[in-house]
């Protein structure tokens, strides 16, 4: 019997979904469809721009005679956050800004623009190459959050789709 109300309440929430005029992302017409392999990424100059456009790569494409072309501008700042009783700093958190624009190749129009923001951290207790290990990656994994961010509001776009 709960397994039968279970069933029900799906369906009358998928009802609702397509009352609503919810279209999923990577359906026939949606922004998915519109966006992957179409959109040129801005071409690296950093490390941590690298980062940023390969993981956004992985999720829209590498478009490279698309119909749009992303503008991004990347800042990062590193800031310690544990301190010992004589002042050395022994974790340390990366805050990344990235503002991102989706300009439309063919008249030059921007779609969408925004901007995201987050942070990671490393420990800085190890030996040098721990530490400096600890930085690479966390510059890496805060690429991959703000591609992830970034990719998704591109894919929440409305007008997109065809």
């Amino acid at each position: 019997m709960a397994r039968l109300n279970m069933t029900g309440v799906l369906a009358a929430l998928m009802l609702l979904t397509a009352a609503c005029g919810f279209t999923p992302v990577h359906a026939p017409g949606g922004a998915g469809q519109a966006l992957y392999d179409n959109v040129l990424v801005q071409a690296p100059n950093t490390k941590d721009s690298y980062f940023l456009v390969r993981h956004l790569e992985e999720r829209i494409g590498r478009g490279s005679g698309g119909e749009y072309r992303l503008d991004l501008t990347l800042e990062t700042e590193e800031e310690g956050q544990a301190l010992t009783l004589s002042n050395v700093i022994t974790r340390y958190s990366i805050v990344g800004v990235a503002t991102y624009a989706l300009v439309r190749v063919a008249d030059d129009v921007v779609v969408t623009k925004g901007t995201v923001e987050n942070f990671t951290g490393y420990s800085a207790t190890g030996s040098t190459v721990d530490t400096f290990a600890g930085e690479r990656d966390a510059r890496e994994r805060l690429m991959v959050i703000l591609a992830d961010q970034i990719s998704s509001r591109l894919y929440a776009t409305q007008g997109l789709g065809a």
